[in-house]
């Protein structure tokens, strides 16, 4: 059978190595088993085909006995599904974002950003885990989430079309890909790409198969609302944004895997990310807070929203799917 007609929910929790422990999540996400043949997600998405049987045979057996696992811990101790994976390539597949960010300094969106992926290859050597804090040097950078879809592939091949790719799809990740706004343009103008400006991502707890979403996984969207939460220094959380992900994606999944392996092999492993989720309904909210920045100044003329401070909190999930990314902003404390 196909990744797709299997609900299957992996984790990866914190132990004494780099690459964490793989567990087998039960659907009802009370417990989990640690899976024997494969001890890392990483070894798992090389043998996939093999892999898969075996895990999904551990997942039905916590189904149909719970009490033969362990009870699921805090998100806390866990790690992102991949702790580190051999390439990250995230998208910009929402161009309605990219167009509100460009017109909002005055520039003009090229036409063929509608036809042609924006993708950048970001930092995948460490991960942080959903629980784990932002850490930064200096406030300063402006500290913004932005909260996303990814996919985690088996081998790609290069060249492959769209409705080919399709099938390589393996896992699905919400993201909060960290950017450092103040960083950014500097970078951006020596055309050379991102470098400082992108810190460390986090993942969220859970890496589900397209089938536990159900009628929700639909042409390699996701059709969901991704609900984003801040929680300002000595404030409750407050609702941020909540678009469906499915809505105004220009590039599906299928399509975004396919223009990273235009020139190259994609390696087991992969994580292709979504871009921040963004809906032409403004009621939708943000995924980040340059967008509503950008939404403040075509409104007003001037930004209302301030970037991320140190106390501040974030929440990133998708109803009960992939567990929440939850993460504080800290300073760094040298040792």
């Amino acid at each position: 059978m196909m990744t797709k007609d299997i609900p299957l929910t992996l984790a990866t929790l914190k132990d004494n190595t780099r690459d964490g422990q793989l567990i087998v999540v039960s659907p009802d996400h009370q417990f989990y088993a640690i899976s024997d043949a494969y001890k890392t997600m990483q070894s798992a998405l090389e043998n996939w085909d093999r892999a898969l049987g075996v895990l999904a045979a551990g997942s039905h057996y916590l189904e149909s006995h719970p009490k033969s696992g362990l009870p699921l811990p805090g998100f806390e101790h866990f790690h992102s599904p991949l702790p580190r994976a051999y390439q990250w390539v995230d998208g910009s597949a929402y161009v309605n974002h990219v167009e509100l960010v460009r017109k909002a300094r005055g520039a003009v969106m090229p036409e063929s950003f509608w036809t042609d992926p924006l993708m950048y290859q970001g930092a995948s050597d460490s991960f942080v885990g959903p629980h784990d804090p932002i850490v930064m040097a200096d406030e300063a950078y402006g500290i913004d989430m932005e909260a996303e879809v990814a996919v985690i592939t088996d081998d790609v091949p290069m060249a492959i079309s769209p409705q080919d790719a399709a099938a390589h799809i393996k896992l699905l990740m919400l993201v909060n890909d960290v950017s450092l706004r103040n960083l950014i343009p500097g970078e951006l103008s020596k055309g050379f790409g991102f470098l400082h400006g992108k810190p460390a991502t986090a993942f969220s707890p859970f890496a589900i198969t397209p089938a536990v979403l159900g009628e929700h996984w639909k042409h390699c969207k996701v059709h969901l609302p991704l609900e984003v939460a801040i929680k300002r220094s000595g404030s409750d959380f407050e609702p941020f944004g909540a678009p469906n992900a499915g809505v105004d994606m220009t590039f599906s999944f299928a399509e975004l895997i396919a223009h990273a392996a235009k020139t190259r092999h994609l390696g087991a492993g992969t994580i292709v990310g979504s871009g921040t989720v963004s809906n032409t309904d403004r009621s939708a909210g943000s995924c980040c807070i340059a967008e509503k920045r950008m939404l403040e100044i075509l409104e007003s003329g001037a930004p209302t929203t301030s970037f991320l401070r140190f106390g501040d909190q974030v929440r990133i999930h998708m109803g009960d799917y992939f567990g929440n990314i939850n993460q504080a902003v800290e300073p760094y404390q040298p040792l």
